[in-house]
């Protein structure tokens, strides 16, 4: 019995970890090339804009992203995606919402396609790629 409680703490902190400080994905498309390629693994800060909840939720918010930044998020039409932030700006009814694109304008299906997001629609910003 004694060797289960180091088991189960040590999943625990996995899950925590994983649901709400950082994430990997593997890059799937070609939307960011010459940036990011399909198959590359990527790292996601989800900590970086605040603490989301599994619901698609932001329980506390400290910042905004920045143009420029690469972010995966849910399109509208809930598939994930990986796009670099192009504007964000605040909607007075709606509250925040951001426009993104793919490097690789003649593949990807983003902004330009299916408008802004809102801004709760973020998982994270990756880190590395």
């Amino acid at each position: 019995m004694k060797g289960i409680k180091p088991v189960i703490l040590a999943v625990a902190a996995a899950v925590i970890l994983k649901f709400f400080v950082f994430d990997f994905i593997i890059a799937q498309g070609h939307s960011m090339e010459s940036s990011i390629y399909d198959g590359t693994v990527l790292v996601i800060n989800r900590l970086r804009y605040g603490i989301r909840m599994p619901s698609q939720k932001y329980l506390i918010r400290w910042a905004l992203p920045k143009e420029g930044e690469v972010v995966i998020f849910y399109t509208p039409i809930g598939d994930l995606a990986v796009k670099r932030v192009t504007s964000v700006s605040n909607c007075a009814v709606e509250g925040y919402k951001f426009y993104a694109e793919g490097d690789n304008s003649i593949s990807s299906y983003d902004s330009r396609a299916y408008g802004s997001v809102h801004i709760d629609s973020i998982i994270g910003k990756v880190l590395g790629y």
